[in-house]
């Protein structure tokens, strides 16, 4: 039976395959946390909005939309110290 893995050729592949997916391997495997945070951010947000003023839909807005904006922040701070 042939040992292709002996062979001059498929090593030089072998090398040129390893070498493109180094550093995609390592991104793929960590995902980002930017969206994620914002999501629950806003989620919190509201919901601290509307037990805060008794569900006046103004503040629970504004709730939404700072939490959301907090929650990015935070999910971009996260992404930056994992690199």
């Amino acid at each position: 039976m042939a040992r292709s893995h002996h062979r001059k050729k498929h090593k030089e592949h072998l090398r040129q395959y390893q070498h493109n997916n180094e550093g995609v391997s390592s991104k793929s495997k960590r995902g980002k946390v930017t969206g994620t945070f914002a999501l629950v951010g806003t989620i919190l947000g509201a919901a601290i909005g509307y037990f805060a003023t008794d569900g006046v839909p103004m503040w629970i807005a504004f709730g939404a939309v700072a939490g959301g904006l907090a929650g990015y922040i935070g999910g971009r701070y996260f992404d930056r110290e994992g690199n």
